[in-house]
């Protein structure tokens, strides 16, 4: 049997508190105790960041396991195993003997093994006459046993971590899916919105995500992208409550029924032979008045031109949306270069001719803002249709950006409608069509 008594290390090795405590605790194992030595030892493997220990150390160790000589560790068989360095050597694989002796002692510090050195330092056993082992001196695998539920709690602590990780990593992954979505979906239904500052913060979270670090690290950063979401999400949301507030108004209107026999029964205003309506005074008094705008500017100073009086047509309301002045085909018929900025190069709805309208004022160095402020006053759909307008005339405009700008002002007074410039430009059309025909 082996000895269970604290023994001290061979040649100039000094004894310390440490190597005593770690025979103390060597010492104490339960009589019957036994569990299996490759399970306990992946155990280990498992729990080796908390142990302080190598991927090489484990090795050294694996190879000390493969030299007892049975599956179960227990104390009644013995735990002192006693091969010389050059069979470790053989079964780390060749490792060399300075290394070896290196990973052993870092094993002992680690509280793995201990070593029961002989009077003169050699690893070897006595045997009794019936051939059994009496007492062995080599290292003594004592600690495995008595840190066996040790070793399974850090082990069990060291997955559950990775699990928590695991799962935070997935939420940030579907978090950053869902702003990058949701930025885009901004972007796609609000086109004039101002998604700059959505954009630079989540860049800005991104900009620094390490591949590796700690769980609190990337809880933070989804605690802040959550927010971010959040954020996005509640102005979608306000966005989607507008838009049925205005079908609901728009459905919930007033039916105007005329019982006049003789009145012109077209639905669209502004189209038809008006009294007193002049289509081409309205667009050519605007348009001289863009001439002699200054190229440098957005700032138009003109003399307002005179309103006509037996003008049917309602003017735009500056609050609210106002509803379309013009059929879409009416537009397309006026204004056919306003087609080729639209998707696939065609414009089918108004869907198509509002994206057409984003592109011609990008190219025509129309202001965002002016832009935006058009489409308060004017609807999407209206300012769209003058952007059509004015791409038709954009030879003869010296600043796009300030006729915008003028005619938005003249809308938000309610001296301006949309009709008089689609007449404007439908009547050479006609006049062409008439002569070719």
């Amino acid at each position: 049997m082996e000895r269970g008594n604290v023994t001290t290390p061979f040649g100039r090795r000094a004894m310390t508190l440490g190597m005593l405590a770690r025979q103390i605790t060597a010492g104490d194992i339960p009589p019957k105790q036994s569990v299996d030595k490759w399970k306990l030892f992946r155990t280990v493997c498992e729990a080796k960041s908390e142990i302080g220990v190598s991927d090489r150390s484990l090795a050294v160790l694996n190879a000390l396991l493969s030299f007892y000589p049975g599956a179960e560790l227990s104390s009644e068989s013995g735990l002192v195993v006693f091969p010389s360095n050059a069979q470790l050597s053989l079964r780390t694989h060749g490792m060399a003997g300075t290394t070896l002796r290196r990973h052993l002692a870092c094993l002992v510090d680690a509280g793995l093994i201990v070593r029961r050195d002989s009077p003169n330092g050699k690893r070897y056993a006595r045997k009794s006459r019936n051939g059994a082992i009496g007492e062995a001196f080599g290292f003594d695998l004592s600690p495995l046993l008595a840190r066996t539920e040790e070793f399974r709690a850090a082990a069990a602590k060291l997955a559950a971590e990775k699990q928590h990780l695991r799962l935070i990593r997935e939420r940030l992954s579907l978090c950053r899916r869902d702003i990058t979505k949701l930025l885009d979906l901004s972007r796609e239904s609000s086109p004039d919105a101002d998604c700059q500052a959505f954009e630079f913060e989540f860049e800005q979270l991104m900009a620094g995500l390490p591949r590796k670090a700690p769980a609190r690290f990337f809880e933070a950063l989804l605690e802040k992208l959550g927010n971010l979401r959040d954020k996005l999400t509640n102005r979608l949301e306000i966005l989607l409550k507008s838009q049925k507030t205005a079908t609901n108004d728009h459905q919930n209107g007033r039916h105007k029924q005329n019982t006049d026999p003789d009145s012109n029964p077209e639905s669209e205003p502004g189209l038809g032979k008006g009294e007193g309506v002049c289509l081409e005074d309205d667009w050519c008094s605007v348009e001289k008045t863009a001439l002699t705008t200054d190229p440098g500017g957005d700032q138009v100073r003109h003399k307002e031109p005179p309103r006509s009086l037996g003008s049917s047509l309602p003017p735009a309301a500056p609050n609210g949306m106002p509803r379309r002045q013009i059929p879409l085909p009416a537009v397309l018929q006026a204004c056919p270069q306003i087609a080729d900025y639209g998707p696939s190069g065609r414009v089918d709805n108004w869907k198509d001719l509002m994206t057409a309208a984003i592109v011609v004022r990008t190219m025509l160095d129309v202001s965002a803002d002016a832009y935006a402020d058009a489409c308060s006053v004017l609807g999407y759909e209206n300012a769209a249709t003058v952007m059509a307008c004015i791409l038709e005339r954009a030879d003869r405009i010296n600043s796009p950006g300030g006729y915008l700008r003028d005619l938005t002002r003249r809308a938000r007074q309610q001296t301006f409608s949309l009709a008089p410039m689609i007449g404007a430009l439908s009547q050479p059309r006609k006049a062409t069509t008439s002569m070719a025909g």
